[in-house]
């Protein structure tokens, strides 16, 4: 066997799980209904069978690091997926809303711990000469997943039920148990029991980060002042007095502040934390505006979405071997460029941001139904969107590994993880609260749309900064 099939073999195994966990996290928003139908409860409780599951994730990675250094990746891999099989068994027999709310954070344990071990396994199998190509396969999920999961999720909750959504998952995670017990190499954790886990950092930084994502979430629903800031000026609180602690105890943290004075590093975070703000809020506003402003249901939405999901898996494969070759900066930033290109039409929806201008080379598509932009061209504006994305993930996930050293891999891996996480709620919920608040003061959905994505495109725009700091070569 070469190096190159032993690298891709131990890459697909270490894919498929966080495949299916990015699968199910957005599959489940389409069972909403039948959730609330199937235990006659309100929305209000049942959205926090998605909910609890980001408070849970944001509990749960910060570990990642710490666990993979004390007990070794591979051990902590194996464990994660087993206890997302063992979750997703459960959710799917869950008698009750607490129950299937409960099993949830089961799940959370395992797809919180997954990614981030499974990027720094692949990180120290790679070495910086091949690093760019498999991060790039490992991001696959990332854009692909989140168009899939609504239509997945509609099929099994229309033919099967709600319960399927869950067990579906189980075949897949039975097979790549024994897989990855036999092709991912052993760990280098080191058994040292004197390495203590950073208990003072875990109580600040998770409930932090847990209070963020509660507070966005709450902001995202509509939720009154005092259920949006109180738990957001918390989270703040706890997540500087983290920075605080992070720079002045003594031990290992959790995840060292000290690796944001690496230049490499702090300019690949960044850029991840503004592309999982453009990256989720899309896959919000997309869909929502198929839905919204042309009527489409819930399958069809999904299907509408899947050019970028194609899209999406194509940049990521071809980014790959070229970030190798010559460098991330340049890809990510023609990565970006793309995407900002994809996002254009978007954002002339009903006339958009230029509806004001009356006229010129936005006239055609100035103000009017969401028809004014032809269907083709979000079509095709969504391919262009996918490539740029996926091009962009897997070589600034490689820069974040070749600017530590191996030691710090693991908490490199955590770190990034969260930072692509809280973007990625704070996008989501920023744009959802200016999506209604431009649905209530437009009387045409399409524009109200065009001036949200307008803001999305924004955001992407601003990851040029960041990215301007990477370095040319690996």
């Amino acid at each position: 066997m070469t190096e190159t099939t032993k690298l891709t073999r131990i890459g697909a195994v270490l894919l498929a799980a966080p495949i299916l966990a990015n699968l199910d996290a957005t599959s489940v928003g389409v069972a909403t209904e039948a959730l609330a139908g199937s235990f006659r409860a309100p929305l209000s409780d049942v959205q926090w069978v998605s909910t609890g599951y980001l408070l849970a994730l944001g509990m749960v990675m910060p570990v990642a690091g710490w666990a993979g250094d004390r007990f070794g990746a591979k051990r902590v891999w194996i464990f994660a997926v087993a206890a997302f099989t063992l979750g997703s068994m459960l959710c799917g027999l869950a008698w009750s809303l607490p129950s299937l709310i409960g099993f949830r954070l089961v799940q959370a344990i395992g797809g919180g711990l997954m990614n981030p071990v499974g990027q720094a396994i692949l990180a120290r199998v790679a070495g910086p000469s091949r690093i760019g190509r498999l991060m790039s396969m490992l991001s696959i999920p990332v854009a692909f997943a989140p168009a899939v999961g609504p239509i997945l999720g509609g099929v099994l909750v229309h033919e099967l039920g709600w319960r399927w959504i869950f067990f579906v998952n189980l075949p897949v995670c039975l097979v790549v148990l024994p897989l990855a017990a036999r092709l991912v190499p052993a760990g280098e954790g080191t058994g040292d029991r004197a390495q203590r886990l950073d208990l003072l950092g875990l109580a600040l930084l998770s409930p932090g980060m847990a209070a963020l994502v509660y507070g966005l979430s709450s902001a995202a629903d509509g939720g009154s002042p005092m259920a949006v800031w109180l738990p957001v000026a918390a989270g703040v609180a706890l997540v500087v007095g983290y920075l605080v602690h992070g720079l002045r105890g003594k031990g290992v943290p959790l995840i060292d502040p000290r690796l944001f004075a690496r230049r490499g590093f702090s300019s690949a975070t960044g850029t991840a934390f503004l592309l999982g703000a453009s990256l989720y809020s899309s896959m919000l506003l997309v869909p929502l505006y198929y839905q919204r402003a042309t009527g489409a249901g819930v399958l069809a939405a999904g299907l509408l979405l899947a050019p970028q999901a194609v899209g999406a898996a194509f940049g990521a494969l071809v980014a790959g071997r070229w970030s190798d070759r010559s460098g991330p900066r340049r890809v990510v930033q023609l990565g970006l460029g793309l995407a900002m290109l994809g996002t254009v039409p978007f954002a002339l929806l009903g006339g958009g941001p230029f509806a004001l201008l009356g006229s010129g080379p936005f006239a055609l598509l100035g103000s009017g139904p969401a028809a004014s932009v032809p269907a083709w061209l979000l079509s095709g504006a969504l391919v262009l969107r996918g490539i740029g994305l996926g091009a962009v993930i897997g070589p600034n996930v490689a820069a974040v590994y070749t600017s530590v050293t191996r030691e710090q891999a693991s908490r490199a891996a955590s770190a990034v993880t969260v930072v692509n996480r809280i973007g990625g709620s704070l996008g989501t919920a920023a744009l959802t609260v200016l999506l209604q608040a431009e649905l209530a003061a437009s009387a045409s959905p399409a524009a109200a749309f065009g001036h949200t994505f307008a803001w999305s495109l924004a955001l992407t725009a601003l990851a040029f900064l960041p990215a301007a700091l990477l370095p040319r070569r690996q």
